[in-house]
């Protein structure tokens, strides 16, 4: 709170004491990020192979995720790579969840269309209510919903991590936006406001990264050095290429009981 503050009052603006608050986030949250950009752009290096590794086994559900466990194994890739980076980052955003709400010093101040960046605000008002959404429409709630399905389908085209394997989750990433647009349309517009600038962000940031800092050519020799050096299995990639195989022993059982 002391740095927003301070922040705020050079600007002598709230509003654009968020959006600076979200640049310097962003700045000192960019190498995990980094980190989770890189990790996707290994897998769509290996997206050829893991395609091969599917036609190999017909559909078998088991035997691809075995096969790509152990692809990634041999490449030195982590699949959860990307995961890590965003567990860290929830802490920050239940911090945020509570603060803008809570924080004495938004009330009654606006910030472009919002009047009052501790309550919620509305660009229109419906002749109805709509159960859990309200009778109002938040400008920045819809915003950020629309830039989250628009950074998904970046993703999913750009950045595929494997969620086409799983058509929920392909699908979920655009569903989710869409349900918490009901829930943040009642919210402070003060988070909303953090929230749709911070996607902005997000958004520019993975796009330079993309096109002006990864290489793929370069990440694909790196591989294929790593594919070169002998590996050793960590504990828990061992588990769960184990735990994967005893999946697929146990299905192909039940076929062979079905056809007895």
């Amino acid at each position: 709170r002391p740095m927003f503050l301070f922040f705020s009052n050079i600007l002598g603006s709230m509003g654009l004491g968020i959006i600076l608050l979200i640049f310097i986030i962003k700045g000192l949250l960019y190498p995990l990020n980094y980190k989770m950009l890189l990790s996707s752009t290994k897998m769509q290096v290996l997206k050829p192979e893991i395609e091969k590794i599917k036609k190999e086994t017909k559909g078998d559900t088991q035997q691809t995720q075995v096969k790509t466990m152990e692809l990634y194994r041999k490449y030195g890739v982590s699949p959860f790579g990307g995961c890590l980076p965003m567990i860290l980052q929830m802490p920050i955003w239940f911090a945020l969840f509570r603060f803008f709400p809570a924080a004495i010093e938004f009330r009654q101040v606006p910030f472009l269309w919002a009047d009052d960046l501790s309550s919620y605000e509305s660009i229109a008002y419906l002749p109805f209510n709509i159960p859990m959404y309200g009778s109002h429409v938040s400008l920045f709630a819809l915003l950020w919903g629309i830039s989250s399905v628009i950074y998904a389908y970046y993703n999913m085209k750009n950045m595929d991590m494997g969620t086409a394997q799983n058509p929920a989750m392909k699908y979920m990433q655009y569903v989710m936006p869409i349900f918490f647009i009901v829930f943040f349309n009642s919210y402070a517009s003060g988070l909303t406001v953090y929230m749709f600038f911070s996607n902005l962000f997000t958004i520019l940031q993975t796009i330079i990264t993309k096109k002006f800092i990864l290489d793929e050519d370069k990440i694909r020799e790196k591989l294929e050095i790593k594919k070169a050096k002998p590996k050793k299995k960590s504990k828990f990639a061992s588990r769960l290429e184990e735990a994967m195989k005893q999946q697929q022993a146990l299905a192909e059982q039940k076929k062979k009981g079905k056809k007895k």
